[in-house]
């Protein structure tokens, strides 16, 4: 069998997605998902991850620099570029995350059991030094699970630029320092393109499982059809899809037929 990590990005961006993500973790379809603790939302979603849900499924930290709060949220263009010439100040970028941080732990109780970025921001520079530096200073040897934004080459050159703006540096230095890391990053594609329907998409991302290494990650971003969802999320069409593909039963016969156990990373133990 091939572990798999599955793990829903965005929770807490609204209520369309957060219902979708909690079906979808009741059903065993997903094994992980990041929370947007700066949302106006998260005190309210923070509610719904019960214990039941929090048994099947482990709970990150999507660390946010460009979509909700400050001190230093700005476009990604030029957080990007900003980063590239070591331009921001250290001292926000710090605030910035051990804000986030105390405001998942003050919600749940606990430490994230993981960390990505919402837009991949976590393995920028800068911020992939001051997270690191965080994590070591705040949890010592028992830091939470780095996901890698490690694209296999074949996805293209959406996957390459996100590959390229720290992903080998942060799992470099992460390791070094004693904190498990996932290995590759599953499920990069244009949420614009819509020549090829999601369900293919999974099934190709369970071939790339079978040859990712120790502990590959499915990124997705599902959630229910609902009028109700805000006409402000630029990939609306592309969530539905995704709940619709990972709801249904061909992508379960999909995980059966390429021998894929989906898992917790938090409890994943190398053979």
């Amino acid at each position: 069998m091939h572990p798999l990590v599955i793990s829903a990005d965005d929770y807490a961006y609204h209520q369309a997605v957060d219902d979708g993500i909690l079906n979808l973790i009741r059903q065993g379809r997903l094994t992980a998902t990041s929370c947007m603790v700066m949302s106006p939302r998260w005190p309210e979603a923070a509610k719904l991850l019960s214990s039941d849900i929090r048994q099947k499924a482990d709970i990150g930290l999507h660390l946010d620099f460009t979509e909700f709060g400050d001190p230093v949220r700005q476009p990604l263009s030029r957080l990007i570029l900003r980063t590239l010439l070591h331009s921001l100040s250290t001292s926000a970028i710090r605030q910035n995350i051990t804000l986030q941080l105390t405001r998942f732990e003050n919600a749940l109780g606990t430490p994230p059991d993981y960390i990505d970025g919402h837009q991949h921001v976590h393995q920028l520079p800068q911020i992939r030094e001051s997270l690191l530096d965080i994590i070591k200073q705040r949890y010592g040897e028992h830091g939470p699970w780095l996901r890698i934004s490690n694209p296999p080459s074949a996805d293209g050159l959406k996957g390459h630029i996100i590959r390229g703006l720290g992903a080998q540096a942060l799992q470099h230095r992460a390791i070094k320092q004693g904190l498990h890391c996932s290995s590759r990053l599953l499920g990069v594609y244009d949420f614009n393109d819509t020549t090829m329907p999601y369900l293919e998409r999974l099934r190709i991302c369970l071939l790339q499982a079978q040859e990712a290494g120790s502990m590959p990650v499915l990124m997705c971003h599902p959630a229910l059809p609902d009028s109700a969802a805000p006409a402000s999320d630029p990939i609306a069409h592309a969530r539905i899809a995704e709940f619709t593909a990972l709801a249904s039963p061909d992508f379960a016969a999909l995980l059966n037929a390429f021998a894929i156990t989906p898992i917790r990373g938090s409890r994943y133990q190398p053979a």
